[in-house]
């Protein structure tokens, strides 16, 4: 039975979620392509495997960090290739303000498995004034 872009998308948002929460670098790595561009929090451009777990690992180790992914738009632009936008809102300490970011994710088929290609987040405040 093949999977739809949302069961794909969801298996892979509760695994990162559920690294995320580990601040397991490693596994949040492997849900990512060779190929991987990345924009996380920080200015700094990272590429595959070793760049996004580079990235994770370079995270402060809150006590209980977790995320939340809502507004989640999925489109399957082509038959091994999935485009996801939504939001994501961290919770990083107990009594700290989350922070809510717009994330877009690219996900393709590698090597028979579903792998997120590029990642980038960016701020859900508005930056220029219209």
């Amino acid at each position: 039975m093949q999977s739809t872009p949302d069961d794909i998308v969801s298996g892979i948002m509760t695994k990162w979620a559920a690294a995320f929460t580990r601040l397991d670098a490693a596994a949040l790595a492997a849900l990512y392509s060779k190929n991987a561009f990345f924009f996380g929090s920080n200015p700094t451009f990272y590429r595959g495997h070793d760049g996004v777990k580079a990235y994770f690992e370079g995270l402060p180790r809150w006590p209980s960090p977790s995320v939340e992914f809502t507004e989640v738009r999925i489109v399957q632009a082509a038959p091994d290739l999935i485009n996801v936008a939504g939001t994501a809102t961290f919770t990083i300490e107990k009594d700290a303000e989350p922070l809510v970011v717009k994330i877009t994710w690219v996900i393709v088929r590698e090597a028979g498995d579903w792998k997120i290609v590029s990642h980038h987040v960016s701020s859900k405040a508005p930056l220029i004034r219209q």
